[in-house]
Formats: C-alpha cells, structure tokens, sequence
C-alpha cells in the first residue's frame, strides 16, 4: 500500500593542533537512539516486491550480539495457517526485564510481510538494530483481508501482544513497557492496537489455541495468553487511516472491513477506525506521514492528530514535506532523507516513552 524511503549524514568532531598547544574543537552531540538506528539503515530509491525475504539465510545472530528466533508461532486459529513473528533479543548485557517493540508491516491487508518496510533495505537488520539498543522486539504477522476480514488482523496483532506478556520471564520482557509501530496497513493497526486498550470487540477469538496443543487435544498446553492484557504503552503510525468514514471506498478497503458484496456499514467503518476508541487508556502516540501523500490523504494524520489534542491525548505529528506514501520523493535522496528521518523519529518517541531511565537496565561500559 505504499513506498518508504530516506537518507541522514552524520559528523563527529575533530582535534586540531594550534602551535604548541593542543586545541579540540568541540565534539559533536551525542547521538540519540533514533539517529543511531537511522544512520545504520540502508535505504533504496524504491520498495522491495512482497516476495524478497532478506533473513539472514544462514543463522540468526546479527551484529552486536543480538539474537533472532524467526517464525514464532503465536497463535493457531482452527482453520487458519499459523500465526508466526519474528523475534530479535538483545544483547545478554542488558539486565533486567526489556521493554518491547511491536512492528505490524504494511501491505494494504492484502499482503506484505513482516521482514520488509518499503525501501528499507534488510529490515531485519534494522529491526536488530533497534534490539541492540536493549529493546525486545517483535514483527508479527496478522490475517490478510483475503483470509479474514476485520477485525481479525487487530486480533492477531493483540494476540501476538498477549503472547508476549505470557512469555515474559523466557525472553526478558517488561510487560509494562510495550509500544508498537507500523506503516500504511500497519500503521493502521499500530494506530488502532494504541487507541483499543481493552476494547472486548476487538479482543483475540477465544478459539486460539496454545502452541503446543496436541492433536487430540488442540487446546491443550501451557498457560494461555487470554488472561494477558492487550495494552501498548506507546504507539507510532506511519500514514495509516485512522477514521475509515472519511475515505473514498475502494476495492481493497472493503475487503478488509468485509464489505465486498453490499455498501459498507456506520459499524465496518468505525471498528477498524483508531479514532472511534480514543479516551483515557490512550498512551501517547506520534504519527508520520508525507505532505505529499497521494494513497492515503495527509488529513487522515492530521484529524487524527487534532482528535487527540482536543481529548488531552499526548501526542505529537510529523508531516514531512515533498513525499508521497512510504515517504517516495522525487529523488531517492528525497525518499532515503524522509524514511531515516521517519525512523530516527520514531525511536526516538518510543525510547521516551519506554525506553530505560538513566542508569537502568544499561549495559556495564567496556
């Protein structure tokens, strides 16, 4: 459902001597987590087709001691194929339990994957790049509007959350520290996992059935994630739709809302919709998207961004200038400028929000 892309340069300071006496320039700022992750990513001047799968073909450990456990499964829904995520774990020297970063792919509900972000070269790697840093996080995959239509990708992704906090004490997790981001399709549903806190409707189908359920028995097994609470404490969407009433109808939205055959109801449009469940369980939730964008209109961001203001939500809104949908510019300067500035913003959000407090959960210096 789009292209994301984006460049950032970035500069250290230099010691220069002056006569007998040693002068330092002064050093350049620190950078921020977000800035460090961005200047790392490598960025195309196009997205990558939803068949590339740039995993690490041989082994999971990435740079920096973080390790990848591709293809967990989360959850089996009878009838449908499993429900897998990825999941990159930083390094041992983070102490204590780590807070979690939830990333839904786009894909327009159709398609897409959970390894790929528009022109993002190896995601993956930028994925462990955020794992570095101490965070715990999850690209999940949901249902497609083919499969199911909604409210079963929001299920899944609150599924896969519940499954997280079931799991806490194998990986390390703080359950009281998830944000979760996304764009296009995903930011649609980062956009609506932030804002439907608890909300009943949109809670995973009881008919979910554990791992390792036998077949005699596919309920059987260990504790089950239903009891887990489906809350984010922090949510970052990228050009998504927030207010599905205010959209033109279109083949491919009425096929996730479950539409195809009749006019879509007042229901099918607002319980997909992040903006019907804003209130007092809202965490804090920036949003993105480009001034330019000719997929999903920019005051999709905007009215949602001005919905939160008026209910007192903390929130915050970038609106890049010049990119279209995933942030495509006219150069592939432009696209890589815009999506390392989307991310570096996004991390950025997400460690204020989540992140540790000065001097915890931080590795020993060397």
């Amino acid at each position: 459902m789009g292209r994301i892309a984006g460049a950032a340069l970035m500069a250290i300071g230099l010691a220069a001597l002056s006569g007998q006496a040693a002068q330092a320039q002064p050093r350049a700022a620190k950078l921020s987590a977000g800035e460090a992750v961005a200047a790392e990513a490598v960025v195309n001047g196009q997205i990558f087709s939803a068949g590339d799968d740039p995993y690490p073909p041989h082994g999971t450990t990435f740079a920096g001691g973080v390790t990848g456990l591709p293809d967990m499964t989360y959850q089996i829904l009878p009838g449908f194929r499993p429900m897998v995520l990825d999941l990159y774990l930083p390094p041992a020297s983070f102490k204590g339990p780590r807070p979690v970063i939830v990333f839904t792919h786009g894909g327009g509900w159709i398609g897409g994957g959970k390894r790929l972000s528009g022109a993002f070269d190896n995601f993956p790697r930028v994925l462990a790049s955020i794992a570095r840093r101490g965070y715990v996080v999850a690209a999940v995959a949901y249902r497609f509007s083919g499969e199911a239509p909604s409210p079963a990708a929001i299920q899944d992704v609150k599924a896969a959350i519940r499954w997280l906090r079931a799991n806490s004490a194998k990986y390390r997790i703080d359950r009281e520290r998830f944000g979760i981001f996304g764009g296009s399709a995903g930011g649609q549903l980062a956009g609506l996992a932030a804002a439907s806190c608890g909300v009943a409707a949109l809670s995973p189908p009881s008919a979910a059935v554990r791992r390792n359920a036998t077949v005699e028995d596919p309920r059987a097994g260990t504790a089950s994630p239903e009891a887990q609470s489906d809350c984010v404490q922090a949510g970052v969407a990228w050009y998504g739709i927030f207010d599905f009433a205010t959209m033109p109808q279109s083949d491919v939205m009425n096929a996730y809302m479950g539409c195809r055959n009749a006019p879509c109801t007042d229901e099918q449009k607002r319980m997909p919709s992040a903006q019907s469940y804003l209130g007092p369980k809202t965490p804090p939730i920036l949003v993105i998207t480009g001034a330019n964008d000719q997929t999903v209109p920019p005051s999709q961001t905007t009215n949602f961004y001005a919905a939160m203001q008026g209910k007192g939500i903390r929130s915050e809104m970038l609106v890049i200038p010049g990119v279209d949908h995933s942030f495509i510019g006219k150069t592939a300067a432009e696209t890589q400028r815009a999506s390392k500035t989307a991310l570096a913003r996004t991390i950025d959000f997400l460690d204020r929000e989540i992140g540790d407090r000065p001097g915890q959960g931080k590795p020993p210096r060397r």
